[in-house]
């Protein structure tokens, strides 16, 4: 299947060249028939793995037409973005008198997971609930800076500052609804409701409220409530009649688009002990245990984005996004196969695992000054990942010891938050059923190197599932039903909220969680 898929132009990975040793060029079979497992792929998948249908492109020979589905993690394309995740359909229970608007067809509604760093878009037609169009882009806040709490700085700067902050995401929100309708054959005009869901800073911001007392402990919202407001009074152009529905905030930073994103997981029916994970530039977790949901935030910052990160940089041509020690060698691999020109963060974490694996990093993140590839920089230790000569610039690329320091801050808030859940829950770690990572970035997190370098609790890699924009999908079950929308006001109300900042376990947690 490797051979077909690349012979039509999808990028599945092949770390390995083919031969299972890499386990990267993982897809599920759907319909079909395939010669039996290889013995790679029972040591790659496991057992329970092949069970779900899972395989290896590079193992697996069709002996029929085969459907399968290929996760984001197994691709290498750029032309991966953050919409993916969820089906093309949701349920519709409608929320506008479709009857009313018969004349007005298409009847479209827009679904936004309002993120701090990115957004996603989606068109969908209201009448059958199917998504007809989805787009993403960079949040243009983002200059005025890279997570919420700089925003927040700048935005009490005064009244001017926070309208500034609200026209930017206004003004792309209209930008990427006209893409959006160019891409469907239509017009905004359709567009008689929306969705935005982002985290609390986010949705304060698009809504114009007061942000400073989100700043400072104990981080409380201006509203926490769902709210309905006029498209047109808030700027953007839609229909002129058109409505905006903002789902409920839980507490701190976490906010409707986590709310979305437990909605469009069914976190609430999961049967055992389960833990959702929404990672970003901030960080939402919520754990179901004994009937209960505990939620908190996280602030893990850009470093997952490849910010503060010497060559790091975001998920495009060239930026190195795997990276394995193998026959004893570290070995890369970049989007688009090109010559390298970065590194970005589902390659940090690789990296750091690799160098672990290669015993060129000690438990404390420190180099061993005798490890192959180590050299004294000139401001500090680093490790040559690619040399002058692989790359276009002329410029090694390389991590640092403050690379890996931004990494192990980055992991050890939200592995710490983990376990602050845990024992709120009542549990430990090896109870959890399973572990749904959502979000742009866990989309391409490997599992084994998030594990490896201490991020996630060590449980069996078949609980860990990826799930993508989960968000963006509860934005669209929220968009196009009206039962949805209830179901989603009873799951905030039902969370209980743990405040990481002043919780008397958390420092200790975090301290613990530096290490390796």
């Amino acid at each position: 299947m490797l051979a077909a898929a690349q012979s039509v132009g999808v990028e599945l990975q092949a770390v390995c060249g083919g031969v299972g040793t890499c386990g990267q060029c993982k897809v599920r079979c759907v319909s079909g028939n395939l010669t039996e497992p290889t013995l790679e792929e029972f040591e790659q998948l496991g057992a329970a793995g092949i069970r779900t249908g899972n395989r290896l492109a590079c193992q697996a020979i069709p002996l029929s037409d085969v459907q399968v589905e290929i996760p984001p993690e197994s691709l290498t394309s750029s032309q991966r973005v953050q919409v993916e995740g969820g089906g093309q359909c949701v349920p519709v229970d409608p929320v506008l008198p479709l009857q009313e608007l018969a004349s007005r067809r298409p009847i479209l509604g827009l679904a936004i997971d309002l993120g701090t760093t990115k957004i996603a878009g989606y068109l969908v037609d209201l009448e059958n609930g199917r998504t007809i169009a989805a787009r993403g882009r960079m949040n243009p806040q983002i200059v005025y800076g890279e997570d919420v709490i700089s925003r927040i700085a700048y935005a009490n700067k005064g009244e001017e500052a926070r309208r500034q902050l609200q026209e930017k995401v206004i003004e792309a929100l209209n930008e990427l609804a006209q893409e959006l309708c160019a891409e469907a054959g239509s017009s905004v005009d359709h567009i008689f409701e929306a969705v935005i869901a982002g985290n609390t800073a986010m949705h304060h911001f698009f809504l114009g409220l007061p942000v400073e007392q989100l700043g400072a402990s104990p981080y409380l919202p201006a509203s926490t409530q769902p709210l309905y407001q006029s498209a047109k009074e808030l700027g953007l152009r839609l229909a002129p009649d058109a409505k905006v529905y903002t789902p409920a905030n839980i507490a701190g930073y976490v906010g409707g688009d986590h709310v979305a994103m437990l909605l469009g997981i069914d976190l609430r029916n999961c049967p055992q002990p389960a833990l959702a994970i929404d990672i970003g530039t901030n960080t939402e977790l919520t754990l179901c245990a004994n009937g209960q949901l505990f939620s908190c935030s996280c602030a893990s910052g850009p470093a997952f984005e490849g910010a503060h990160i010497q060559h790091g940089m975001r998920a495009a041509p060239g930026a190195i996004e795997r990276v394995r020690y193998e026959s004893g060698e570290i070995q890369f691999y970049t989007i688009d196969r090109q010559p390298p020109t970065g590194i970005c963060g589902s390659g940090i974490l690789d990296a750091i695992a690799a160098l672990l694996d290669a015993d060129v990093i000690d438990a404390r993140g420190n180099f061993r000054k005798q490890a192959t590839g180590f050299r004294a920089g000139v401001s500090e230790n680093e490790f040559v990942l690619a040399g002058k000569e692989q790359t276009n610039s002329g410029n090694s690329i390389v991590l640092t010891r403050q690379d890996i320091s931004e990494i192990q801050f980055a992991k050890a808030a939200i592995r710490a938050g983990i376990e602050v859940l845990l024992k709120a829950g009542n549990i430990e770690a090896k109870a959890l059923a399973s572990i749904i990572i959502a979000g742009a970035f866990g989309s391409y997190l490997d599992m084994r190197s998030a594990v490896r370098i201490g991020l996630f609790p060590d449980i069996p890699f078949e609980r860990f599932r990826q799930v993508g924009n989960a968000a963006g999908l509860g934005a669209r079950l929220l968009l196009a039903s009206a039962v949805a929308r209830r179901t989603a006001e009873g799951l905030a109300e039902q969370i209980q909220y743990v405040e990481l900042t002043n919780h008397p376990a958390f420092h200790e947690q975090f301290v613990k969680a530096l290490s390796f």
